[in-house]
């Protein structure tokens, strides 16, 4: 990803227009009675703190490895991705609940007054949209912000609709309507977020084919067996494994480039970045390909 994609400028930018947008809806939500503008307000200013956030997260993962960090810093950027994943799930349920108690009890909108602050709102989100549009291509924590101003560009497309039919049906109903509907895409939308960034932080398996990269291993001729595999990763784009692997009884100047060979075949295909191998003769050499306790316990 290219540094311009996530430059200190761009963030600055996007949190600007998003600072700016907040003040003017939550203004324009509360001069025309428009639920959906103030909950839009409210999300931008979800929006605009998690881009500082984001930045943070984005700047502290980027640190080098220490010795109390040897993996050093980039699950900071995971923890962001959650954290504003929940925090937009939570605002769609609350915005949820008040926007079902105004269908049953309606309040009058100012349709006019909605509509210009939601076209003018949608402007500034789809500006944010298109700032961040690359850096959200190759970074979890990244794309997570950038869902954030893409709801937001979609909830000022559903305002300006639901202002234009109240203003010319005075149908003042549709205002909580859309607050649920983009309620619910944002949420559909933010799980798969909620559950990779789980995942890498309860250090699930990444989705490779382990039977196939045993097969693969096996084959190399010093080769007799795979067993104990781990895997993991330590953010979206890293994937850290380790493996004992069978072999004869060889002096380490003739392992190493068995070692290499290993090395080669997992980074080129299976795009594994960190390797850590461990030869040994006969011991595990009936255990099974993944790790099981019972198997230490009875050695």
């Amino acid at each position: 990803m290219e540094k311009s994609s996530l430059s200190g400028g761009r963030f600055f930018l996007v949190t600007v227009l998003n600072v700016v947008i907040t003040i003017f809806e939550f203004i324009g939500g509360l001069l025309s009675g428009s639920l959906s503008l103030l909950s839009d307000a409210f999300h931008n200013f979800g929006d605009a703190l998690s881009i500082v956030l984001s930045y943070a997260a984005h700047k502290i993962g980027g640190r080098q490895q220490t010795r109390t960090n040897t993996y050093g810093y980039r699950r900071a950027e995971i923890l962001a991705a959650l954290l504003n994943a929940l925090v937009l799930v939570v605002v769609c349920v609350i915005l949820a609940v008040e926007a079902v108690r105004r269908l049953f009890h309606p309040e009058h909108v100012q349709g006019t007054v909605m509509l210009l602050v939601a076209v003018v709102s949608f402007g500034a989100n789809l500006l944010s949209t298109v700032l961040l549009n690359r850096g959200a291509k190759h970074n979890l924590n990244v794309r997570a912000t950038y869902l954030h101003l893409l709801s937001d560009a979609l909830a000022s497309v559903g305002v300006i609709v639901g202002a234009v039919m109240i203003t010319v049906w005075h149908v003042n109903w549709v205002d909580p309507v859309i607050t649920i509907l983009v309620g619910i895409y944002i949420a559909i939308e933010s799980w798969p977020i909620v559950k990779q960034t789980l995942g890498i932080l309860m250090e699930a398996s990444p989705d490779l084919d382990y039977e196939a990269i045993a097969q693969d291993i096996e084959r190399l001729p010093e080769v007799e067996g795979v067993h104990h595999l781990h895997a993991w990763q330590i953010d979206e784009n890293n994937i850290v494994f380790s493996v004992h692997v069978n072999m004869d009884d060889l002096p380490l100047a003739e392992i190493e480039p068995i070692y290499r060979q290993i090395e080669t075949l997992l980074c080129r295909k299976y795009n594994v970045n960190h390797v850590t191998i461990q030869a040994e003769c006969h011991r595990g050499e009936h255990e099974a390909l993944f790790y099981d306790q019972n198997d230490w316990r009875h050695e």
